[in-house]
């Protein structure tokens, strides 16, 4: 059994992603400690709320250190929502420009779509030879947000390995937007697994399966 830690600082569906987790086999355990976050198998990262606000929370538990000192090691993270967020370069939200953990180049902004929050379910387009979305061709995900990453220069849709670009999953809602990243042991959804039913937990079972 994976033994895994969902990092509590202070935002997320928590029990939820704890839930779903638990469901699809895996030993989980929710907490700040980053000692436990780092010897875990796996580290999920969720997220609600403004990148700002979160990437505060994040630095009050060491969570850009963590998980940098993680990839370093090639051990798995996976970011969720507001989580995937703030993995890239910059977050900017009423005016705030924020800076984020840095480990993609990237600008999370406001979608230009005519109805915003973009809430509820919605397909993805998933590249080939994708290992999250293995087996989920034409499944539908459930998104809450307003921002998105709308432009990923590094992005590729060719095979994910730790050499090769990040691997990228698009979504569209009157604007297409990053619903997916695969790069090497870091990845990331827009949307929220533990809330999208049987395809979430497929994803997440998809995902476990990586973690060594």
């Amino acid at each position: 059994m994976k033994k895994v830690v969902v990092l509590d600082y202070g935002s997320g569906n928590l029990r939820s992603a704890e839930r779903a987790l638990t469901r699809v086999g895996a030993d989980v355990t929710v907490t700040a400690d980053p000692h436990a976050a780092l010897e875990a198998d796996g580290l999920v990262v969720p997220g609600v709320g403004a990148f700002a606000a979160c990437m505060q929370g994040l630095r009050a538990v060491d969570g850009p250190r963590v998980i940098g000192r993680r990839l370093a090691g090639g051990r798995p993270v996976l970011g969720v929502c507001v989580g995937m967020q703030v993995l890239f370069e910059r977050g900017v939200e009423h005016g705030q420009d924020a800076e984020g953990c840095g480990e993609w180049p990237g600008v999370v902004e406001q979608l230009r779509a005519p109805v915003l929050p973009h809430m509820g379910w919605n397909t993805v387009q998933a590249p080939g030879r994708t290992v999250l979305f293995d087996g989920l061709e034409d499944q539908r995900f459930y998104f809450v947000h307003s921002y998105g990453v709308r432009n990923f220069p590094l992005g590729s849709e060719g095979v994910p390995s730790p050499l090769a670009p990040p691997l990228v999953t698009w979504a569209e809602h009157g604007d297409r937007f990053v619903a997916g990243v695969e790069n090497g042991p870091l990845s990331a959804t827009q949307f929220h697994p533990e809330k999208s039913g049987d395809a979430g937990a497929q994803l997440l079972t998809n995902w476990l399966q990586t973690l060594s």
